[in-house]
């Protein structure tokens, strides 16, 4: 059974930084492309960041390019998204999730195959 479960959300205030982690389980980790994505309260789920399954290759929304860095290390089967100069509008629950097409880096949700629970990231002023 396929696990994926978030940690390191929380609160922080504008301008702090969090690092959020994925740990996986019950698949070939570097099998699969991972990805985040983000839901704040009343809007649609939006892509953040994704990576490949060897970590050669990554791609970012625009909205949080160069704050933003995905990473994986697929000896502890588990990605991070290290999240530096957060704003109120990163405010989101987070969500990581398994492409089993390992090449390619999909900013479209549909094409993922799993999906963890979230974390919440909290942005105050």
């Amino acid at each position: 059974q396929v696990q994926l479960v978030e940690t390191g959300g929380g609160s922080v205030q504008v301008g702090g930084s969090l690092r959020l982690s994925c740990a996986a389980s019950g698949l070939t980790f570097s099998n699969y492309a991972m990805g985040w994505f983000r839901q704040a309260p009343g809007r649609e789920r939006e892509f953040v960041a994704t990576i490949t399954g060897t970590g050669g290759g990554s791609r970012y929304a625009d909205s949080v390019k160069g704050r933003f860095t995905i990473s994986r290390d697929n000896a502890k089967n588990t990605m991070y998204l290290q999240m530096n100069s957060l704003k109120p509008e990163d405010t989101a629950v987070y969500y990581c999730a398994a492409d089993r097409t390992s090449w390619r880096s999909n900013p479209n949700s549909y094409a993922y195959n799993y999906w963890g629970q979230g974390t919440q990231v909290t942005v105050s002023l």
